[in-house]
This record gives structure tokens, sequence and C-alpha cells, in this order.
């Protein structure tokens, strides 16, 4: 026995497969409006003992979308107790990924929390759209770092100031 199946037919099992393939989309789909903007991927201390360096940061994925302009402002807690170091970026359509970090401090803590505020606000600076606060510790504290530069230049020559500082001459 052979089917027989009519145009009428087709085109209304091809249009209830079509209707409840959009329904089954359409229950299971994501709501851009329940998500952050920003996802922070990555965040800790960078500690550059040849350049006398120390700072923290974080990296942020943009998860929903954010109009060119916007602004990604970080405030960073200062170790030494002065005010915030206060960072801020501009979003571009040239990249969803923004690392911002702070300016080199000193007098990080082994152990202790250090917190970031990390808010988006419109181009204009005007209305807040999301904020979020992060808390990063170091393994470390900052006395391993030299009060010096350790190398000078794009070649990491020696320090001249800090080889008279350990006693020995340039070129030692």
């Amino acid at each position: 026995m052979r089917w027989k199946w009519s145009e009428k037919t087709v085109l209304g099992v091809a249009l209830a497969l079509c209707a409840a393939l959009f329904l089954a989309g359409w229950l299971t789909r994501e709501d851009l409006s329940d998500q952050p903007y920003l996802d922070i991927v990555g965040g800790g201390f960078m500690f550059n003992y040849r350049n006398a360096d120390v700072y923290y940061g974080f990296t942020a994925q943009v998860k929903r979308p954010l109009a060119s302009g916007s602004i990604i402002e970080a405030s960073f807690e200062d170790p030494e107790g002065g005010p915030a170091h206060i960072v801020s970026e501009r979003v571009s359509t040239m990249t969803d990924r923004y690392a911002l970090r702070s300016p080199s401090i000193r007098g990080v803590e082994a152990g202790k929390p250090y917190d970031v505020a990390i808010k988006v606000y419109d181009r204009e600076r005007k209305n807040l759209l999301w904020e979020t606060e992060r808390t990063y510790r170091s393994q470390i504290s900052d006395t391993i770092v030299p009060d010096r530069p350790l190398t000078v230049g794009p070649g990491y020559h020696r320090n001249p100031e800090e080889m008279k500082a350990l006693g020995g001459a340039p070129g030692d």
C-alpha cells in the first residue's frame, strides 16, 4: 500500500513542524536582559621585578550589547590607604574584550583583600547601566620588588644606578 499525500497535507505538516520548532526555540532562548553587561574573565596582581612595577587589574568580556562609546570604569583600592585609583575605557566596535589595570602601586600585603568597583556608563556618563564589585588578593607582598628598576630601556640593560647601589660597576 502506498501513501498518498495531498499538497494540503504536506503543507499543513510542514507548517506544524515549523511552528513547533519556532515554539521550542522561543521557549529555550536566553533573555539578554537577565545577563550582566560584562563577564570578568580574569584578574589579579602583576609583579614586574625588572621594572620595579606592581599593579593589579582584570579582563572583562562584553556579554550583553553595549552602545559604542559606552564607558567601563574601574575604581581600584589603593593599598597604601590613599584615594582610589579610577581608570576608564570607552567601548568600541573593534573588540569585545577589555583589560583595565591600576597605575603602579605599593604597599601590597600578602593575603589582604583589595576591592575593585566596576561600573558601566552610557556614552555621556549620565546613566549608570551596570555595576559590580570584585576582590583580589595577592599571594605575595610587594617587598620582593626592588625600589628602583633593575633594568632600563627596551633591551633590559642593567640599571647603572642600581648597580652603584649594589656596589658594582655597570657592565660587571
